[in-house]
């Protein structure tokens, strides 16, 4: 089966074209597998995929993946998701604003013209150590475009306010039940493994719940199984936790 790593890269160089001797020159890093080629020079893009790990998200939720572009969001200016940090679940009662950023200065991914797909999942519902509503699906929007704007230090993916994104799946703001720990809620961003620059129409699950997937055989369904199935790839990730307030 073709990995994330192989799948994100191949993706990566039909948006680019072949960067592998340009890197050269630089002097950077550049991570094959297959064939393709990925930056795999950008600090911050490790630190995403650490992050990923040590909450187990990957691989629970999303197979491992080096993130091509860094992915926030942001309700408030206070209340904005910083890979694990806790917000109040009545602080995210409105879908929030999502950017994307190229991870590295050398990337040119926010110039390529790529539509993105946002999706917001919660892999511990009801609980962690109880998920067997898992995964719950918060929200998949498209409509995130890649034109760039200045940015002193790179690229910014424009990003259209929530209300001009298009829901596939309307935003269901997170409300951990109570006693139930706290939730993990999973920011990925995808794109067209094939590397289309057109809009993207992904399906809508049938319902929230597992995804709208039949669990009957066990095994946890979610995001991962979703983005497959509409031939997507992962390129960024973000995530909070949040909690009821009675535990």
């Amino acid at each position: 089966m073709q990995t994330h790593y192989q799948s994100l890269a191949a993706w990566t160089l039909l948006v680019l074209g072949h960067v592998a001797e340009g890197a050269a020159k630089n002097e950077q890093q550049i991570l094959r597998s297959g064939g393709v080629v990925v930056d795999a020079t950008s600090k911050m893009a490790d630190k995403v995929r650490n992050e990923l790990k040590h909450a187990e998200i990957i691989p629970t939720v999303i197979d491992d993946f080096l993130p091509a572009l860094e992915l926030h969001a942001s309700w408030s200016s206070k209340q904005q998701a910083s890979l694990g940090n806790a917000l109040k679940p009545e602080k995210l009662q409105d879908a929030p604003s999502v950017t994307l950023h190229d991870a590295s200065e050398s990337s040119r991914l926010c110039t390529s013209r790529v539509s993105y797909v946002i999706t917001l999942t919660d892999p511990d519902a009801p609980s962690r150590d109880d998920p067997k509503w898992s995964e719950m699906c918060h929200w998949i929007a498209t409509g995130v475009s890649a034109s760039a704007t200045a940015n002193r230090n790179a690229a910014q993916c424009l990003s259209p306010a929530p209300s001009d994104l298009d829901d596939v799946m309307p935003y269901k703001a997170p409300g951990p039940p109570e006693k139930t720990g706290k939730h993990r809620y999973v920011f990925i961003a995808f794109a067209a493994e094939n590397g289309t620059t057109e809009r993207l129409y992904p399906s809508k699950p049938a319902d929230r719940q597992h995804w709208g997937y039949d669990t009957d055989d066990g095994e946890t369904k979610g995001v991962r199984d979703w983005a497959r199935e509409n031939g997507l790839v992962p390129v960024a990730a973000n995530f909070i936790y949040a909690k009821n307030k009675k535990q």
